[in-house]
């Protein structure tokens, strides 16, 4: 070959070697151009549901001057006070989603329960939809996600599925169903509604006729959740194991754990577990999953939340990344943050308690505040009922069991009741 075709084709390589360079340089700069576009500009961050979830949500949006717009079908939902747009709407009417999602640069949820047909269509059009809405459509029904887990030789209870809860009793006279089991509908069940553990074939009176799956009551040790976190890239982090301990009527969560009391190698074998599901659903944003420990320590999934999630509350105070701005960062594709725990920290759900219903009074919250270590957080409910959500107290602590008995003295302690009772 002569000089000349030597020259050409070093000069060839040295060409094309500078302009990957410069085309790598150029999408640098793009990126950096992409995250600085979400702060104090043009940018609008929307999302469905405009409960305390989303409140808390909005608490990191305020200190990176995100701009946001909320809807839901409440006027007085706890969002109203806190986003830069505030929409009434229906969440599963297709016309009013579609509508909302047309003026947003990027769309989140804070609750599952929204038209997923009207998500597709906006997803189609340009519009980024987090969590996408093909695995939102699966987690919304309670039987397909356990197709779903079977399909991916994920480990979960064994379970039937019915398209009707009239159909469970011909399948136990027929010994195709044994007692005892937990019936669960299929669709729509939030905060323990929706779920109802069957020991004797009448408790199944009175439950709505609705598709429904009836599953193996576990034995459990404990129940646990992992919260892990997805960008776009794949990359994906996960936060400590949680316990998670369940009022035993209401079917809610007391108390959140954090870290949970259990073994190191059960701890691990459950974040394995919880990374394997984010995995399969290949989701975006943050994935709450729900788990059993057996008394074999086996891991067993129980059911999933695309969303920040109750047991994850104590991060706010807990970790170096609370879960809310965590999704935020996930949503956007910004750099995940740290998910590892500064101190252990237990959360109390504050509920309505039973027989009060009306204008909410917490009584005992200035004894609680005197508390080293506690921080209670209200959500902005005006109206009190038996078992609503209607804030939370975290306490943080060196030592967890300490934490842990703080924690009782504060539930023991606060009363969520009504001023005309």
């Amino acid at each position: 070959m002569n000089k000349v075709g030597k020259d050409t084709i070093f000069q060839s390589i040295l060409f094309k070697d500078t302009g990957d360079r410069i085309l790598q340089f150029a999408l640098f700069l793009r990126d950096c151009r992409h995250f600085m576009e979400y702060f104090s500009s043009n940018f609008t961050l929307g999302i469905l549901g405009g409960g305390q979830l989303g409140k808390m949500l909005l608490y990191e949006t305020r200190k990176w001057d995100i701009y946001t717009k909320v809807m839901d079908p409440s006027e007085t939902a706890p969002c109203n006070i806190g986003c830069n747009q505030f929409v009434v709407g229906d969440l599963m009417d297709f016309d009013t989603v579609y509508r909302f999602g047309q003026n947003v640069d990027v769309l989140t949820i804070e609750i599952e329960n929204v038209n997923v047909d009207a998500l597709e269509k906006l997803e189609s059009e340009g519009v980024k939809v987090f969590p996408q809405p093909n695995a939102l459509r699966t987690i919304q029904n309670k039987a397909a996600q356990k197709l779903f887990y079977r399909d991916h030789e994920i480990p979960i209870a064994d379970f039937s599925r019915f398209a009707y809860t009239t159909e469970i009793k011909k399948s136990i006279a027929h010994g195709g169903l044994a007692l005892p089991f937990v019936w669960k509908s299929a669709q729509f069940g939030y905060d323990g509604q929706g779920v109802k553990i069957i020991r004797k074939i009448e408790n199944l009176n009175g439950l709505p006729n609705v598709e429904c799956i009836a599953e193996q009551l576990i034995n459990f040790k404990n129940e646990l959740a992992v919260i892990v976190a997805r960008n776009a890239k794949g990359k994906t982090k996960v936060y400590p194991v949680v316990e998670m301990e369940f009022h035993p009527e209401a079917n809610q969560v007391e108390y959140v754990i954090c870290p949970a009391r259990i073994d190191e190698k059960v701890a691990k074998k459950a974040q394995e577990t919880a990374l394997k599901v984010s995995k399969s659903f290949e989701h975006v944003g943050l994935l709450a999953v729900e788990m059993f420990q057996t008394y074999k320590n086996e891991i067993l999934v129980n059911e999933v939340a695309p969303r920040p999630h109750n047991s994850g509350h104590y991060s706010i105070e807990a970790s170096y990344t609370n879960q809310f701005e965590q999704h935020i960062r996930c949503i956007l594709d910004l750099p995940l943050g740290q998910t590892e725990s500064k101190v252990a920290g237990v959360m109390v759900n504050l509920v309505g308690a039973e027989g009060h219903t009306g204008d909410v009074v917490y009584e005992n919250i200035e004894d609680i505040l005197a508390k080293r270590g506690v921080t209670p957080h209200i959500y902005g409910k005006k109206q009190t009922r038996p078992f609503r959500k209607m804030g939370h107290v975290t306490i943080v602590n060196k030592n967890i069991d300490r934490a842990r008995e703080i924690a009782q003295q504060v539930k023991e302690k606060i009363k969520v009741v009504s001023k005309s009772q």
